[in-house]
């Protein structure tokens, strides 16, 4: 059965902060999982998480529907909603699912759709905490249902029955809906743990987590354990068909055993590029919004630039540069950075083909909205707290090529009276080899030092490699903007 093709392109554009003059595209290219350097690949319904308001920093956050989250609220109006929610969850009568796929997740889902027909947990997205799974139950226990039929009946016919009919079965799901809805879950697995424990932090989700893992058909299993179940499953088919393959005695059925083996273990290997590409995605598009690039004369007094000549340079504003395209991030952290009179604390982020340097700044007032435990989950915790503080990293100078990037040891003999430990000197050369900038910089600790230099020198190396790989005798590097 040939793959069904599906593509889907969704602009987004957004109204406020730094989305104002920004718009970004989503395309859904999932049956045939083909990826393309931009191409976020979605399930229809996910789109519209991508432009969630949690998910966009300067965007207005979405007034919370939970009355608990209000200031002002008094504990007694927190006792009563939950002494609805509990009445409501004291109703309720579950199916038994034990006979379908993925039943003890089955509980939480109906569960939740059962609150929210009578008005409780509202604002609980079920997409963004089970995606597809009422799809994939339904395609597993359908594939499920017909293998172990056709067995039965090839046992029943004692081996009369034709062998290419338990074939057929095969080939028909595995070519067909059963991998993709395990791909399209597997997708938002990521964001659905972190959704997840969002959520926890509420009193009302919290009491309907509880009841239902008191449930006899969750067997006391934790959520966030359960949700994990269908990509262990997904991980296990190729075991299935290699186990028949092994036991297949006709030169035909093995040839199909064999190529039905080799297309699931492909999907799972390009879905592990998808997860990594799609959690690169998210990241990055964050670093877009708490990365502040300040124009030319707020960066450097020394340029003095007329109101009436500033809009000249408001068309090359570089808010842009920090596309996940072609971009790797590969280190980040914080360290201090020695200036004439004072320290500063800065945040460096090492990308596979520059070196950008930050200062931080905090926010004492911090973000409203009941997502505000809702942070990319592939952020550093120190990214993560800033984006909940409000704050924000104010790049300090250019963007350092590492073609152009000079690393050294500091001995602490030299720098000891200035109270400063485990430092490097960074230098930044124009393309004549004259230094134009240095930044003097203390880590934490002295392996944190090593590391920061390593890093460094490994990607100066590799980024070398690359340039002289594509390095052509009739092209000249590309000049600094500074020379």
């Amino acid at each position: 059965m040939g793959t069904v093709r599906s593509d889907l392109s969704v602009s987004l554009q957004h109204n406020s902060g730094l989305f104002q003059h920004r718009r970004s595209s989503v395309v859904v290219n999932l049956p045939g999982l083909e990826v393309f350097p931009g191409d976020l690949l979605v399930p229809d319904g996910v789109a519209s998480y991508l432009c969630h308001p949690a998910l966009l920093l300067n965007s207005e956050p979405k007034k919370p529907r939970w009355p608990f989250s209000k200031k002002g609220v008094q504990s007694k109006d927190k006792q009563k909603q939950a002494f609805d929610l509990e009445n409501c969850l004291s109703t309720i009568k579950i199916t038994d699912y034990s006979g379908n796929e993925f039943h003890s997740l089955k509980v939480f889902m109906n569960t939740l759709k059962y609150l929210q027909n009578y008005e409780c947990l509202l604002d609980v997205d079920i997409w963004r905490l089970f995606a597809n799974l009422e799809e994939l139950s339904q395609v597993s226990l359908g594939f499920l249902s017909c293998f172990f039929s056709t067995i039965k009946d090839y046992i029943n016919s004692s081996g009369s029955a034709s062998s290419m009919d338990f074939i057929s079965v095969l080939s028909k799901h595995f070519r067909g809906r059963l991998c993709q809805s395990h791909q399209i879950y597997c997708l938002n697995y990521t964001s659905a743990i972190f959704y997840l424990e969002s959520l926890r932090q509420r009193e009302d989700f919290g009491i309907y987590l509880k009841w239902c893992e008191k449930h006899d058909q969750c067997k006391r299993l934790h959520l966030s354990e359960l949700l994990v179940t269908p990509l262990h499953r997904l991980t296990r088919y190729p075991m299935l068909l290699k186990n028949i393959w092994k036991r297949s005695i006709d030169a035909k059925e093995k040839i199909t055993l064999y190529s039905l083996k080799e297309k699931v273990e492909k999907a799972i290997r390009d879905l592990e590029g998808k997860v990594k590409w799609l959690d690169n995605f998210q990241k990055f598009r964050y670093l877009q919004e708490i990365i502040v690039w300040p124009p030319l004369w707020d960066r450097d007094k020394r340029f003095f630039i007329p109101e009436c000549l500033k809009h000249i340079f408001k068309e090359h504003m570089a808010d842009n540069i920090l596309s996940p395209t072609n971009r790797h991030l590969l280190h980040e952290g914080k360290l201090t950075l020695a200036e004439s009179i004072r320290f500063l604390d800065v945040y460096l982020f090492l990308f596979d083909d520059f070196l950008l340097i930050t200062k931080t700044k905090h926010n004492k007032k911090k973000l409203g909205g009941s997502d505000i435990g809702l942070v990319c989950p592939s952020l550093t915790p120190e990214l993560q707290a800033m984006i909940k503080e409000g704050g924000s990293c104010t790049v300090l100078d250019q963007p350092i090529p590492l073609d152009r990037l000079v690393v050294k040891n500091i001995d602490p003999f030299h720098i000891s009276v200035f109270g400063l430990r485990n430092a490097f000197l960074l230098q930044h050369k124009n393309r004549y080899q004259q230094c134009i900038a240095a930044f003097l910089l203390q880590a934490q600790t002295e392996t944190a030092k090593k590391t920061w230099m390593a890093q460094i020198k490994r990607a100066t190396s590799c980024f070398m490699k690359r340039y002289e790989t594509k390095k052509s005798p009739f092209t000249l590097p590309a000049e600094s903007s500074e020379i």
